[in-house]
């Protein structure tokens, strides 16, 4: 009887013990994190890592350090500076859309960021007639590479007309190989919600599955990762309430 009781507390202070021990990650989950802890990352970047999840994202996009990887629309490089190191020695990262005042300075003044790749695209951001101000148009266009592995883009996809939107999926989808990965993540709306004047930085989920298959995609699956019970879905992103607490959706495509 003493055994039976002496190996049931054992059993229990392993499941114990095993709750509490911090995440096993796979040894690419070890080079993200490692790229998350560089030096080249401001206190202020390192500060959202917990709200913005990069490490869970990016393997939940499929990431590897030998991939052919495109980052559309990297405004300041937030996860530019998380990508290129993980990429540098192996695979390859490319930008594109809208980095003559962001991303490309910062390259040339980080010799470690050094390998990046600007794509030659020849889209055009065209402010949208009548719109909010930072809604824009894209005419048709190339993102002047081909066979890529993965093409990822965060919070932009809201800044675009659907003209817009359509014209990135199909130039997404001319750039990637077959088998390739097509990863979105964006500030959620409520579903069947028309446009207001605080939810235009906000997207529907389901359209955007609708508006992706359209240029071709498979749907091929979503995490939960930045789900935020008390975003309410009802004010613009940018409120004091709501910045940097704002639910969001992660969706993968692929091309078939």
């Amino acid at each position: 009887m003493r055994k039976i009781l002496l190996a049931t507390l054992l059993m229990t202070c392993g499941i114990a013990n095993a709750q509490f021990m911090p995440e096993k990650l796979t040894p690419m989950g070890e080079k993200i994190d490692a790229a998350m802890k560089s030096d080249i990352r401001t206190a202020d970047e390192k500060a959202r890592d917990g709200e913005r999840k990069p490490r869970q994202t990016l393997e939940f996009f499929g990431l590897r350090d030998d991939m052919r990887v495109l980052e559309l629309i990297p405004s300041g490089g937030w996860y530019t500076k998380i990508l290129a190191p993980v990429l540098a020695d192996k695979g390859q990262l490319y930008v594109a859309i809208g980095t003559e005042r962001g991303v490309e300075p910062m390259i040339k003044s980080l010799p470690v960021l050094s390998k990046i790749k600007v794509a030659p695209t020849d889209a055009k951001f065209v402010p949208a007639s009548g719109a909010q101000m930072g809604k824009f148009d894209l005419a048709n266009f190339s993102l002047g590479e081909k066979n890529l592995d993965l093409v990822l883009t965060f919070r932009n996809y809201h800044n675009l007309t659907p003209e817009g939107r359509d014209n990135l999926n199909r130039a997404v989808f001319a750039a990637l190989k077959s088998g390739g990965t097509y990863g979105l993540v964006d500030h959620t709306r409520r579903h069947n919600e028309p446009d207001n004047a605080e939810n235009w930085r906000r997207v529907d989920p389901v359209l955007a599955i609708k508006e992706v298959q359209a240029a071709g995609f498979v749907f091929e699956d979503f995490t939960n990762l930045h789900y935020i019970p008390d975003d309410e879905l009802r004010y613009e992103v940018g409120r004091r309430s709501v910045t940097g607490n704002s639910d969001r959706f992660a969706l993968r495509f692929r091309k078939p």
